[in-house]
Order: structure tokens, then C-alpha cells, then sequence
């Protein structure tokens, strides 16, 4: 058996990195197998200005490269590349192996970092004009279509969110839904119909969004889906509000994954159903999806794993990391029981 890594992160982005520079500041020798895309869904964003710290904003971006250089001074190893098969061990204290290509790496602990894909609509204009009037997060963007007719694209709860944060600041909000009916919830429902510039626009979708001034979102090109009837828009913000995928194929029939793909994870804390293998980030969270929020996941990771390796009968202590009290092991099913209550 070739050399066996204290903890291999799979993913980056907010998650995977924080959980780097915390397992690296403690001596854990990290490695990051962080994918081609680095920095998730970040990379895909403009202005950051909700993450404390940064008071005059900043690009998504450069957030993601300041990151990944911090988890890097404090000894974290970054292999941009993509992990493409795993096997788990099923025992604690077992070893993990993770494929880049036909390269095997062993690891007594895993961080599942992998994230979430926001779902497109896959019509034209959408890749060219995202940053640029097309988004998929009001939380994030809605600050800069202030006073700006702006539309939803959904009909699910977390679109009835989207509308009702975006109508703070947009002059207009029109919710385009491709059905009469909507999923939402009854209460999320009138909340929306409850604010005055909302309006609903059904049964209508998307055919494709087209450039104005400056190159920025002008209008969007819709297409009623009985009639076929078509119709221009104009507006200044797009947010497409149709739902995540997890990026979970990878560990699936393996790792304990709810009906929409998120890998589950044990009471409070950052365990799977694998000892051994810990879940942040996106991958895990289809309720809050903030950066700060799967940054203070991949710190709980990070903080698990550490937990583990120091804990677990069998397991060698890395060097440089004090000895647990077993009566005290994180990992102890009592522990666990606890984080369920």
C-alpha cells in the first residue's frame, strides 16, 4: 500500500477551501483535489458584497483566489484535477481511495466538497449574459437592479423567495412560470401575490434573453406554452429560480443521499453515513446556498475530520496533534446521539 494522505478534500469552492486552510493549519498536509473549475459557483459571479470582511465588495473570483492562496501558504497541496471514481471504506479506521484518472491516492479521511450546479434553462443568450443581467441568486445580486424591472424564472418556493427579496429593490417583478399551477407552497404563494409590484405572467417560458446597451441584459424573449404566442420583455435582471443539482454522482450508492441528490449528513455535525468521510458546502444544503454558510461548514469539516483522526481506535495520530481522551471522542456515538437530539 502506497503512501496514505491524513485527509484528501474533493472540491473546492468555499467549502473545500476553508476546510484546506483549517486541516493544513493543523498539520493534516491536505490534498485538494479541487476539479478544472475551481472555486464553484463563485468563479460565475461578479460583485460580492454580503461576505463580511469586505466592506468595499469584491469579485467572486479574486474571493476565490484569496481562498485557495491561504489555504496554499498554510501547506495545502492543490491537484487541479478531477476526481472521477471513489471507494469507501465501510469501517472506522479504514482507508479511502479516490482515482484522479488511473492515479489512486489513499486517505484515512475524506471532505466531500463538490458543491451544487445551479439548473439553466439551456436557451440562447443565458451563458453569454450571466454576470450581465442573467443571475441565479437574488439574495446575491438583487442590490444592483435597483429601481430596474427585473423577472423570475420558477414556479417553486425558492422562486416565491427570489421574487419577494428582489421586489425591495426592483421597480417591477414579474414571475414567469411555465404552468398555471405553481409548486410553491400556499403560504410562500400569497406572501408574493402580497406584494404589490410583483406580478405573475403564466403559462410562459423562456426562449431566450438578447443584449441592450452596453452589452447588459435588454429584454427577454418569451414564448406562451399553450398558444405559442410570443412576447418581448424588457428588463434589466433575470433571476432563473429552477432549482440545484448536487454534485453527488460521484459518491452515489455509497454515500446516504436525500430524494434530490444532497448528500445527508449525521444530526449537527459534518458526518456521513462512511466513517470517515465528511460532506460540506453546497453539496449538503439546499436551504441556505451562501458562501459564508459553506465556508462555516467546511470549518466544521475540517474540525470533524481533525476529530477523527486524533479519536478513532487503529488510526495513527498525525504528527503534531495532541492525543483526545477517548471518553471525549467526537466521533462516539453518544457524541452523535447528542448532535440528533
Amino acid at each position: 500500500m502506497g503512501d496514505i494522505e491524513n485527509v484528501i478534500i474533493i472540491g473546492s469552492g468555499p467549502a473545500g477551501y476553508t476546510a484546506a486552510l483549517y486541516t493544513a493549519r493543523a498539520n493534516l498536509n491536505p490534498l485538494v483535489i479541487e476539479g478544472f473549475a475551481w472555486g464553484g459557483l463563485l468563479q460565475q459571479t461578479t460583485d460580492v458584497e454580503n461576505y463580511p470582511g469586505f466592506p468595499e465588495g469584491i469579485m467572486g473570483p479574486e474571493m476565490m483566489q484569496r481562498f485557495r492562496s491561504q489555504a496554499e501558504r498554510f501547506g495545502a497541496r492543490l491537484l487541479t484535477d478531477q476526481a472521477e471514481r471513489v471507494e469507501l471504506a465501510d469501517e472506522p479506521g479504514g482507508v479511502h481511495r479516490v482515482w484522479v484518472g488511473d492515479q489512486e491516492h489513499l486517505a484515512r479521511t475524506v471532505i466531500l466538497a463538490m458543491g451544487a450546479e445551479h439548473k439553466k434553462l439551456g436557451v440562447i443568450g443565458e451563458e453569454e449574459l450571466a454576470g450581465r443581467g442573467v443571475s441565479y441568486c437574488a439574495t446575491c445580486d438583487a442590490a444592483f437592479f435597483k429601481g430596474a424591472p427585473t423577472i423570475i424564472v420558477g414556479g417553486g418556493d425558492s422562486a416565491m423567495e427570489e421574487a419577494i427579496f428582489l421586489s425591495k429593490f426592483s421597480s417591477r417583478v414579474v414571475v414567469v412560470h411555465r404552468r398555471r399551477e405553481f409548486r410553491a407552497s400556499k403560504i410562500m404563494l400569497e406572501r408574493a401575490r402580497a406584494q404589490q409590484n410583483i406580478e405573475f405572467l403564466t403559462p410562459y417560458t423562456v426562449s431566450g434573453f438578447h443584449a441592450g446597451e452596453h452589452g447588459a441584459l435588454g429584454h427577454a424573449a418569451l414564448v406562451n406554452t399553450e398558444t405559442g404566442e410570443e412576447r418581448d420583455v424588457e428588463v434589466s435582471g433575470t433571476f432563473i429560480a429552477v432549482g440545484h443539482e448536487p454534485q453527488s454522482a460521484i459518491v452515489q450508492g455509497q454515500i446516504d443521499v436525500d430524494e434530490n441528490g444532497y448528500v445527508v449528513t449525521q444530526g449537527r455535525s459534518t458526518r456521513t453515513n462512511r466513517p470517515g468521510v465528511f460532506a460540506a458546502g453546497d453539496l449538503v444544503d439546499h436551504t441556505y446556498r451562501q458562501a459564508i454558510t459553506a465556508s462555516g461548514s467546511g470549518c466544521q469539516a475540517a474540525l470533524d475530520a481533525e476529530w477523527y483522526l486524533r479519536d478513532t481506535p487503529g488510526v495513527p495520530v498525525p504528527a503534531g496533534m495532541p492525543v483526545g481522551d477517548p471518553a471525549e471522542a467526537q466521533w462516539a456515538p453518544a457524541a452523535e446521539a447528542a448532535g440528533q437530539a
